[in-house]
């Protein structure tokens, strides 16, 4: 991160101007908040003037939703691409638990501002939007599972949601607490959710490594 102080401005194509803002807004927005974080600071980061970030987005609030499309789409893409191979079900939770943990690991600030405070809404909502778009995804594949294995299909809706939501949880609290490796984490996560707590093995690992 650059230093408050305005620098000499960078000139740029419209383009690598807006990706320059989203960059700045989006480490901005994850360190301090949507609230804590003003246009002047956005501005000065990128050694412009307060007129050109209205000019890409109307104001902070257009920049926030920007930075939070920008992250929604880029996690489902990974989500999407992840999940497209047919997959056993212990597998897709694999996949499913590490995509996120990945994506946690990998893209820190971008995790920090889908789960911080959003403007005109409680904390976290654009992160509950997140989970239930990933959770009508899973669903799909849910219920081909359960036709194929005699399941009510229709139950695919409950299962998908419970088992996006444990691991959108647990992805919350590792983000602040990497004591323990990813691959642990995801295979603990399959463990409960694919064993139950009457099944629990006591030294899970994944199976696709």
């Amino acid at each position: 991160m650059t230093s408050g102080t305005a620098r000499q401005r960078v000139r740029m194509t419209g383009e690598q101007r807006r990706r320059q803002l989203l960059d700045i807004g989006r480490e901005l927005f994850a360190q301090r908040g949507f609230e804590a974080t003003s246009v002047e600071e956005v501005a000065a980061h990128a050694g412009v003037s307060k007129p050109v970030v209205y000019e890409h987005f109307g104001g902070k609030d257009g920049l926030y939703a920007a930075v939070v499309d920008r992250e929604m789409q880029a996690v489902l893409g990974r989500f999407t691409a992840a999940m497209a191979l047919p997959e056993r079900p212990r597998e897709m939770l694999e996949t499913a638990a590490l995509v996120l943990l990945d994506y946690i690991e990998e893209e820190t600030d971008g995790f920090r501002v889908l789960t911080r405070d959003a403007p005109g809404a409680g904390g976290g909502a654009s992160f509950s939007s997140l989970l239930g778009e990933v959770a009508r995804r899973v669903e799909h594949i849910l219920g081909e599972q359960f036709g194929d294995r005699g399941y009510d299909a229709r139950l695919a809706q409950l299962y998908s949601q419970a088992l996006v939501g444990m691991v959108g949880l647990v992805g919350q609290w590792w983000l602040d607490n990497r004591t323990i490796d990813k691959h642990v984490v995801a295979a603990h996560l399959v463990n409960l959710s694919y064993n139950g707590l009457a099944h629990l093995d006591p030294a899970p690992r994944l199976r696709a490594r």
